[in-house]
């Protein structure tokens, strides 16, 4: 399947999340991180903030769709978050807190795939964070900010196969609506963890 026959829903998905995805970037602690003012202290709650959401994901989305997405082993990145955080001499803090799943008691594969859609668009944005915070933090990929290294030179390879996935799913049982809907709700709690948690 070509990415003309993808688009159309992937534009109404977009179309959709749109709002939610501007409400969540709107938030001060997402904008300082691509401002050049950031700090290491605002650097490093953002990314204890998202290792909580990553790590959620990880232990609660990806066994959902282990069969649907390829290469999901590879996608795991709470590791990196851990990695960075050391280099900025902070242990990772697991708090268990489950900011997109606690609420959840059923999840359907079509929700779990929109969850799914925000994780893995955040490592393009990532790759827009990398670079202020290289140039302003001097962190990289190497060291302190390999979470937003994101999958490198293959993110957007990888980002191709994930809504390949996506798409292919959303067609053959009709999941649009619950692929949109656990997008927007995505957004939303990530919203709500850094609206709550965050220093700024």
């Amino acid at each position: 399947m070509n990415e003309t026959a993808l688009a159309p829903f992937l534009d109404k998905l977009r179309q959709a999340t749109a709002q939610s995805h501007t409400d969540l970037e709107s938030l001060p602690l997402s904008t300082i991180i691509v401002d050049p003012k950031v700090t290491n202290a605002e650097y490093t709650a953002y990314l204890a903030l998202m290792r909580d959401v990553i790590a959620d994901t990880e232990e609660n989305i990806f066994p959902l769709l282990q069969n649907i997405v390829p290469d999901l082993k590879q996608r795991t990145k709470s590791h990196f978050i851990d990695a960075d955080l050391k280099a900025l001499g902070v242990d990772a803090i697991r708090t268990h807190s489950r900011p997109v799943t606690r609420s959840l008691k059923e999840i359907a594969t079509g929700f779990a795939l929109g969850i799914m859609y925000v994780v893995e668009g955040s490592s393009l944005g990532g790759r827009v964070i990398l670079k202020n915070i290289t140039a302003s933090l001097g962190h990289d990929g190497e060291k302190g900010a390999s979470y937003f290294a994101g999958y490198g030179g293959q993110t957007g390879s990888t980002w191709r196969t994930f809504l390949s996935a996506l798409t292919e799913y959303e067609s053959q049982h009709n999941a649009g609506d619950e692929i949109i809907a656990g997008a927007n709700f995505t957004f939303d709690a990530i919203k709500e963890h850094f609206s709550n948690n965050a220093p700024v």
